[in-house]
């Protein structure tokens, strides 16, 4: 039986004042699976994520999160999902682990507490004031309530901002439990390895609208060049070569014994350009595939950095 989307927009109009935030937005993000959401700041993911939540009210457009209207089944949809917060949420004075457990005890089926702590590292500050907590620490908590109650759907915004290496892999691999356990995870973040590392689908926006929707894998190979290299004696005939390749290829000689192809590399194509050597007498040394990564595509299209 085919299930719906965790989360299903369509349409998606929000406004403050005179400002456009979100101009007509469509986005899904399937169960199960990681979703990335990305955008250049001011982009409306804040905005989006927020009506999603039911935080907000859109001024047009449907939302289903679950299968619910985010404001008018809140009372329902609420239980079945987590909300990390990139600030406030948390009593000033509260202890860390005392907050924890709370959360905990609102949940039916709660996750062990004490296994979450140590996972992220949350131990040597359990009995520390939430006010004096550092950023991090804050970070790892917030992640910590959002996943205790075992959500159907849980909302990450920037999960890793702030934390050293140890505590970033740490909580890579408790995103990826969640996807494995059948958990949706809609996740924003300014760190495009994370996007790449962890999403099953990227949502890139910009300006309030879809700009395209994909896998990882999709997005860097989709219509964009990628480079193949490699070195062999100078002068080579790279004409023949190119005759050779897909009509949507090139091969130019970048400085002497050092060539470049670009197009769509595939392993046909690699096989292509090596069987060419082999009947040119060209021993091709340092062959190297450049893919695209998921920050070129996005450059591409949004024409901004991503920055926090």
């Amino acid at each position: 039986m085919h299930k719906e989307p965790a989360v299903e927009v369509a349409g998606l109009i929000k406004r403050y004042g005179t400002k456009t935030a979100l101009g007509g937005l469509d986005l899904t993000a399937s169960r199960g699976a990681v979703t990335a959401l990305l955008g250049p700041n001011g982009a409306g993911k804040t905005t989006t994520v927020e009506i999603c939540e039911g935080y907000r009210r859109p001024d047009a457009g449907t939302v289903r999160v679950l299968g619910l209207d985010p404001v008018a089944d809140a009372a329902r949809l609420r239980p079945r999902i987590g909300v990390m917060l990139q600030e406030g949420g948390v009593y000033p004075g509260v202890r860390a682990a005392e907050m924890l457990r709370h959360m905990a005890k609102l949940h039916a089926r709660p996750l062990d507490v004490d296994g979450l702590v140590e996972r992220l590292g949350l131990g040597s500050c359990g009995r520390t004031p939430y006010r004096r907590l550092s950023g991090g620490q804050k970070q790892r908590l917030a992640l910590a309530m959002a996943v205790v109650g075992r959500p159907e759907l849980v909302f990450l915004d920037e999960p890793t901002a702030g934390l050293d290496p140890q505590a970033r892999r740490a909580t890579w691999e408790l995103i990826r439990e969640l996807r494995a356990d059948g958990v949706a995870v809609l996740l924003t973040t300014h760190y495009m390895d994370e996007a790449e590392q962890l999403s099953d689908a990227v949502a890139i926006i910009d300006e309030g609208r879809l700009v395209v929707h994909g896998t990882p894998e999709e997005l860097c190979r989709g219509g964009a060049e990628n480079t193949m290299r490699f070195s062999g004696r100078p002068g080579l005939d790279t004409g023949s070569l190119l005759k050779a390749l897909p009509t949507d290829s090139a091969a130019v000689e970048v400085t002497a014994g050092s060539y470049r192809v670009t197009g769509d590399i595939t392993p046909e194509l690699l096989a292509t350009v090596t069987t060419w050597c082999a009947q040119n007498g060209v021993l091709p040394d340092r062959i190297t595939v450049e893919r695209r990564t998921l920050e070129d595509v996005f450059l591409d299209l949004t024409g901004k950095e991503l920055r926090p």
